[in-house]
């Protein structure tokens, strides 16, 4: 589905009324991370097959809801749950709350995920600050420019920003919590890979992998939103015992283990945005 300018105007009317004026920050919470949203005070559970133009969400974990809230204090906008391309929906699909976020008057976007752990370092339960990405995903600007958003060839040399990624490890460290940092590799799914292909996204960089988030990227930047990442490290894809898979229940398991930590590293870190 290839999505029309008025399409964004109508989802962003649809929402403006439910949003107080200075919510700036939307936060995407990924496979096992929605419980997250049980932390936000004051909320407003808007489903997304209320909102017109929303796709639903289908994958294990994501529950299909916008909340809007607060955190620490910290008025806020967050997806619970987000759209996956190995879904069957397309790129404008995938992206589409993001620009709708951008109408709103949002101006920072935090990404979180599950992710497999290529970094022969990276332990189940490790959060990983993203400082960069490799896209092995279709490209969602591809297609007509939508000048309305941004520039037909946008920068991406600094897709994470660096100010909110130093502020996050500044948080990690006074509160004691661990945190590893590095590049995020973006593939399409639904498949996990192979030992041979995680090898290979190793070997060029990547330590951890997954089946989102750098579309949303993607698009924030485009649209000009600064953006911070961290994923979840839901499994080891470095050493392969005789009896090893993988398997959605587990990984999903690890991140709802894991999301204590981050939420206390996000609601810090939403207080210096």
């Amino acid at each position: 589905m290839v999505m029309q300018e008025q399409h964004y105007h109508e989802a962003a009317s649809y929402l403006a009324s439910r949003l107080p004026n200075e919510v700036k920050t939307a936060i995407v919470l990924g496979s096992g991370l929605g419980n997250l949203a049980d932390s936000i005070q004051d909320a407003t559970v808007i489903p997304y097959n209320k909102i017109p133009h929303f796709a639903n969400s289908t994958a294990v974990g994501h529950k299909g809801n916008l909340i809007v809230g607060t955190l620490g204090g910290v008025p806020i906008l967050a997806m619970q749950g987000r759209f996956h391309y190995y879904e069957g929906y397309s790129m404008d699909q995938v992206t589409f709350p993001i620009r709708v976020m951008k109408l709103l008057g949002i101006e920072n976007l935090i990404v979180s995920n599950a992710a497999g752990g290529i970094n022969t370092t990276f332990k189940i339960g490790d959060l990983m600050l993203i400082k960069d990405h490799i896209n092995n995903l279709p490209n969602p600007l591809i297609g007509p420019n939508m000048n309305m958003f941004g520039v037909r060839f946008p920068d991406m040399t600094r897709a994470y920003d660096k100010e909110f990624f130093q502020k996050a490890k500044a948080v990690a460290e006074r509160l004691g919590i661990p945190v590893k940092e590095g590049v995020y590799v973006g593939l399409t799914g639904p498949s996990y890979e192979t030992p041979a292909e995680y090898t290979f996204w190793s070997r060029v960089g990547g330590d951890a992998i997954g089946m989102s988030t750098v579309p949303e990227v993607i698009v924030a930047r485009h649209a000009g939103i600064r953006v911070f990442g961290m994923s979840v490290i839901t499994n080891e894809g470095y050493h392969f015992a005789d009896d090893f898979v993988n398997d959605a229940q587990d990984v999903i398991d690890a991140a709802n283990a894991a999301s204590e930590k981050m939420g206390r590293i996000v609601t810090e870190l939403l207080k210096e945005m």
